[in-house]
């Protein structure tokens, strides 16, 4: 059975909701897709007891209570995951978009043929976030871990030292072989000694990028590849 796609529509104006609505379900019709989708008429109805089930949000920025941009920063602080795409007339607001993670702009007025081009796009995105997991063998026995638990990997003393959401999980092995078990996995290296999951890549600063809640060094070797994945891994150019 095909994943049904959790959509999320937050704007204020009915016109452009219902124009939103009519596009997501000719996108179904041509490309073989369900969505399941869910309306907002303001930033602050999807911010309160907001839950982690969507995989897209499609997110007006100028709205009248909580705009779409302060929505967005509340929800990350809950879900790093959930694609975000902004819906708005007002180009100006890419680079602080981006500092929410934001995938893509829809600029109004929203014709098909873009709309459809970007929601291609965020659903690669949101297929590659999809939630999968991987055993590890640690001295204690067998560990668990979902990929998005997961911030890098360090190999130091031909130890692997997993940093994850649960703390630092340590096994036997090498760096290669971390390469190997996370390849279908959006994993690149950022220096010899360093695996990152591009999922949880906050920030790139010269030589230094934030991933999660720690920063890695990007050594001058591997900064080229690693911006070229990081990039890809996002689904395209930003």
């Amino acid at each position: 059975m095909n994943k049904k796609y959790r959509i999320a529509i937050v704007e204020d104006e009915l016109e452009f909701r219902e124009q939103l609505q009519n596009y997501l379900k000719k996108y179904e019709e041509e490309n073989g897709i369900s969505f399941h989708i869910s309306e907002f008429e303001d930033g602050t109805d999807i911010v309160e007891n907001y839950k982690n089930e969507y995989d897209i949000i499609l997110l007006d920025i100028e709205m009248p209570k909580l705009n779409g941009m302060d929505a967005a920063e509340m929800i990350r602080e809950k879900d790093e995951n959930v694609v975000i795409m902004f819906i708005t007339n007002m180009a100006q607001y890419a680079i602080r978009g981006y500092s929410v993670g934001a995938l893509d702009f829809v600029m109004k007025p929203i014709t098909y043929y873009t709309f459809a081009m970007k929601m291609t796009r965020a659903l690669k995105r949101a297929q590659k976030r999809e939630q999968k997991s991987l055993m590890l063998n640690t001295p204690d026995g067998i560990k668990t871990l979902q990929i998005k638990q997961i911030y890098y990997v360090k190999i130091e003393n031909r130890m692997l030292h997993y940093f994850t959401d649960e703390g630092e999980i340590i096994v036997r092995g090498t760096l290669q072989s971390a390469e190997e078990l996370l390849k279908p996995y959006p994993f690149a290296k950022c220096n010899q000694a360093y695996l990152v999951n591009l999922m949880h890549v906050k920030e790139v600063r010269k030589s230094i990028a934030t991933v999660g809640p720690y920063e890695v060094e990007i050594s001058r070797r591997n900064k080229t590849a690693f911006l070229q994945a990081l990039t890809e891994s996002m689904g395209g150019n930003l």
